[in-house]
């Protein structure tokens, strides 16, 4: 889909939230139109910015993604290593791809099929050594894994390779990618708004910025702001409708200074201390309160009172939410 490939991918953490998060920014949209490019292969869910789930376009995976599979083996061994555990994912890591090529699988399945045990929250561990081998065989998600409502342990995986026909690339042209596909979606920006956003360190990022030819600015910090050529720059007064943003939406977590869409006074309540950021709603552009969605309807809780017009706005906006999930015949 355009839109997730123009949002340079869209938080897939909590199974909902894409569809919630398309809807907000798109006419028109059904949750089936998501669900549809998945079974395409279009759109693919797999680990990747902030070693979080995202959904992205195939051809942006296959463009990039291959940095994140690089670091989070060494991440990993490195991690192992801490523990007194010496960590060589190659053989078990080709074998649990070869498994998993075969047809898409639940993690237990796999898991059986190499002889391991089933994982246990209280030993991290055995934890740490799945997600190696599942880097090394390269997994992404499986179809089922992207349902509006999906129960995580029925999730499957296959490699990238059997799903999309190849491994995806890194290095610095990946870099360079991920770089463009973030100024695209919000730029301008700093590096450290990229750094923020990707969680990749400046020095790998850095050597994808000097493949580009970029804008520059300042803004009003002091700081310098990249831009692609020709990227279009809203002026300030530009009108911004009332939005509502489910769990972990892109734009709360896009830059690293983040007063540019929630305030100081208000990010405590937004962005809990374990890093979770509930469903919240814009006004004018800035987040101004959060939305539970109960019983059918759409609850605001407002900040401070709202002018009578976002208000209306407001309301209007929620009933066009609840029309959307009763569409789709999915709960929440």
């Amino acid at each position: 889909m355009r839109a997730v490939e123009r949002l340079a991918g869209i938080q897939a953490q909590w199974p909902p939230s894409p569809y919630i998060g398309l809807w907000s920014r798109i006419d028109g949209f059904r949750a089936d139109q998501l669900a549809r490019a998945v079974m395409r292969r279009t759109v693919i869910k797999a680990t990747l910015m902030r070693t979080t789930l995202h959904l992205v376009t195939a051809e942006d995976y296959l463009a990039y993604a291959g940095i994140y599979r690089e670091r989070r083996i060494a991440e990993l061994q490195r991690q192992l290593a801490a523990f007194g555990d010496e960590a060589d994912f190659a053989a078990e890591g080709a074998r649990l791809a070869a498994l998993a090529a075969e047809e898409p699988r639940t993690r237990p399945e796999l898991l059986a099929a190499l002889g391991r045990q089933k994982l246990r929250v209280e030993d991290r561990r055995p934890w740490l050594v799945w997600y190696g081998l599942a880097a090394h065989a390269g997994l992404i998600n499986g179809p089922s894994a992207s349902a509006w409502r999906s129960n995580t342990a029925g999730g499957t995986f296959v490699p990238a390779r059997a799903w999309l026909g190849r491994d995806p690339a890194g290095g610095d042209a990946g870099a360079a990618y991920l770089v463009r596909r973030y100024l695209a979606a919000f730029g301008p920006s700093s590096r450290q708004d990229i750094g923020q956003w990707t969680g990749l360190p400046l020095g790998i990022l850095d050597a994808g910025i000097e493949r580009l030819v970029l804008r520059r600015f300042e803004d009003e910090l002091g700081r310098e702001l990249l831009d692609l050529p020709r990227a279009p720059l809203p002026r300030g007064d530009t009108p911004a409708p009332p939005r509502f943003l489910p769990r972990w939406d892109n734009l709360l977590l896009a830059h690293d200074v983040r007063t540019r869409v929630v305030t100081d006074e208000h990010r405590p309540v937004v962005v809990r201390r374990n890093g979770d950021i509930d469903e919240t709603f814009l006004v004018d552009g800035f987040v101004a309160g959060q939305w539970s969605f109960v019983g059918g309807r759409v609850r605001l809780r407002p900040f401070a009172p709202l002018p009578r017009v976002a208000r209306r706005e407001l309301e209007e906006e929620a009933r066009r939410l609840e029309a959307f999930f009763r569409a789709s015949g999915q709960p929440y």
